[in-house]
């Protein structure tokens, strides 16, 4: 079986060797960054910790996911992470072993159940994704507490729910479509620490934050 992480960057020079590095393998059999255009020395040093680098330069956090997807030929299974250290890269036997073991199509990592580094995750974060999170509970029958960067599915179940969104409603919408066509959705907690280095795209960007919390909550209404 093959697990493919897909890591998407932006600067991640300080982080994003560590990240690839505190992958397990075997589990994780191979990682694909999906990089945004670096101006700082992120594939240079991602290419030096093994992994495949592809420049995508078309914007949104859904296109890049799509794009490492796409990439991830042979793929039994699909791992998703951020490449700023936040996601404890040792944990994704968490996930990716249930869906591994047939006994779930999505996994989703779950920063509130786990423990939390303090000031890894603001206020806004948490109440945006749990509110996220109710709407989806209340839609599809659900138990979800959060909706964070860190899952694994089925290479075969991703290829068919038609992901369009590629903003970072991306997720979300991952998360809707698999419950809407009745996969097997769950959540593990998932510890989460403070980003290694660099500047947050989302959470230190009011403007930013504000537009990718509008993106999560009109998927999951819609």
């Amino acid at each position: 079986m093959i697990t493919v992480a897909v890591i998407p960057t932006l600067d991640e020079e300080q982080a994003i060797g560590h990240v690839i590095d505190s992958l397990p393998r075997p589990l994780v059999t191979s990682v694909i960054v999906v990089d945004g255009g670096s101006t700082d020395d992120t594939v240079g040093l991602a290419t030096r910790a093994g992994a495949t680098v592809i420049d995508e330069r078309r914007p949104g956090y859904g296109r890049a996911c799509l794009t490492g997807a796409e990439a991830a030929a042979g793929a039994d299974v699909i791992l998703f992470l951020d490449g700023d250290g936040a996601d404890v890269g040792e944990q994704a036997g968490r996930l990716v072993v249930p869906v591994l073991e047939d006994r779930y199509d999505l996994v989703l990592g779950s920063r509130v159940r786990g423990r939390r580094e303090p000031g890894s995750i603001r206020l806004h974060q948490l109440t945006g994704n749990r509110l996220v999170a109710a709407v989806l509970n209340r839609r599809f029958g659900l138990s979800l507490s959060d909706i964070g960067p860190y899952r694994a599915i089925r290479a075969e179940v991703l290829r068919g729910l038609d992901l369009s969104e590629m903003t970072y409603g991306w997720p979300t919408q991952m998360i809707r479509n698999a419950a809407a066509r009745g996969h097997r959705v769950a959540e593990v907690p998932v510890d989460y620490r403070r980003r290694i280095g660099g500047k947050s795209k989302v959470s230190g960007n009011p403007g930013a934050s504000v537009r990718a919390g509008w993106d999560m909550v009109r998927v999951a209404a819609r």
